[in-house]
């Protein structure tokens, strides 16, 4: 079994869409997925680039991804990378396609000197475990915050 890991390209929408969705469904939040193709390819390869995506292949076969960006610690005085989402198929799991795609963005980290990586999980998620034996903390102590649609339309327009 070859194990590789790429950076993604704009022929690659179709893959980090089925993806997204996959994770959705395994999330039980399919109903929130508004993700276009098209919304995609602006977002991830537009004018401004808002998002990274790494594809990990089992023999050239698309099998995971991670999509990760860039946050700001004010306390650190460094960037960070932030992790919205990390998925392996059902059918890759086990075979250290996670580890070797947080192994990538944790070299990635290095090399653009952020002080930290960070992701959410959500709390019924058995990857927990795994994230623990890497020795990742849980932020217990942090609640998150969201604002969107209409609440966010109206704070934004001072209402």
């Amino acid at each position: 079994m070859k194990i590789s890991y790429r950076e993604a390209n704009e022929k690659d929408i179709p893959v980090i869409h089925r993806f997204i969705k996959e994770l959705a469904k395994y999330e039980k939040l399919e109903h929130e997925v508004v993700a276009s193709r098209e919304s995609l390819r602006e977002s991830l390869f537009g004018d401004r680039s808002y998002a990274e995506v790494v594809l990990a292949e089992v023999n050239g076969k698309e099998a995971g991804f991670v999509l990760f960006f860039h946050n700001y610690s004010t306390f650190l005085a460094r960037p960070g990378i932030y992790i919205e989402d990390l998925y392996v198929r059902p059918e890759y799991r086990g075979k250290g396609l996670g580890k070797g795609l947080l192994r990538h963005i944790a070299s990635l980290a290095l090399e653009r000197d952020c002080g930290r990586v960070e992701w959410w999980v959500l709390n019924w998620n058995p990857a927990r475990k795994f994230y623990d034996s890497l020795g990742a903390t849980a932020m217990n102590e942090w609640v998150v915050y969201r604002l969107t649609g209409d609440k966010l339309a109206e704070l934004a327009s001072g209402e």
